[in-house]
């Protein structure tokens, strides 16, 4: 009898596990979602802001005359970091390519911190066009927090403490992202007279939202582990 149930208990046990196994595999993680939306946002910025860089003529070249050799190291180095931060978070990079993953994540900390602190000198640069100092403020904070997050992350990556390390990075994309974000929300809106008002709403934000990603992450963990968990569990223990 006890084989008997054993043996019928077996093909369920694989059956559920293989249950869970291809709805993950036909669902897609959130952190897909979330990435696929701020491609998006990497896409609309910068076909509507940076798209001059395709046109001598436009005239957003006049304006960045004065400060464009300035402006040459600040976009390769924030770009670059922009453009890798989302790699950071491969987990299959990490796994299979741990040294790439490693020059990856010191490329995006030589682009945080060669391009958050020119970015300062250019928005001070621009007080002498017209720009008002609140504006500089705003752009001050949020580059001091990029910096500062990302001082954190590669203070506990040296120290070997991983999760430390994957929160504080998380949190330093989240301010990286700053920069699409203000600027996708006022060509969407228009409110450019809001300029400051938004720039720092989303500098308040980033924090807050990249725990709320990693709460969330957290939680998805740790019901998948529940559900494999079950789902290895012998179904008829009780009647053994």
């Amino acid at each position: 009898m006890q084989a008997t149930l054993e043996a019928n208990a077996g093909p369920r046990k694989i059956e559920t596990a293989g249950t869970i196994h291809r709805a993950s595999i036909s669902r897609p993680r959130p952190k897909y979602l979330l990435f696929a939306f701020i491609g998006l946002l990497y896409a609309f910025v910068f076909y509507n802001n940076e798209s001059f860089l395709a046109n001598s003529k436009h005239p957003e070249w006049t304006h960045i005359a004065p400060f464009k050799w300035w402006l040459l190291p600040h976009g390769l180095a924030a770009g670059c970091a922009l453009l890798l931060g989302p790699l950071q978070f491969s987990d299959r990079l990490r796994k299979r390519f741990a040294g790439v993953h490693r020059v990856l994540g010191r490329l995006y900390v030589a682009g945080v911190f060669i391009g958050a602190p020119i970015g300062i000198y250019i928005q001070y640069f621009e007080e002498r066009m017209g720009a008002p100092r609140s504006l500089t403020i705003a752009g001050a904070a949020d580059a001091v927090m990029w910096m500062f997050t990302t001082a954190m992350g590669l203070m506990f990556i040296l120290q070997g403490k991983l999760q430390q390390h994957r929160q504080w990075m998380t949190r330093s994309f989240a301010v990286a992202i700053i920069f699409l974000e203000a600027r996708a929300i006022l060509d969407l809106t228009g409110w450019v007279k809001y300029v400051e008002v938004i720039i720092w709403c989303c500098t308040a934000a980033a924090v807050p939202l990249a725990d709320l990603v990693l709460n969330f992450d957290e939680l998805r963990r740790t019901r998948v582990f529940s559900f494999r968990l079950a789902s290895l569990a012998p179904k008829n223990s009780h009647l053994a």
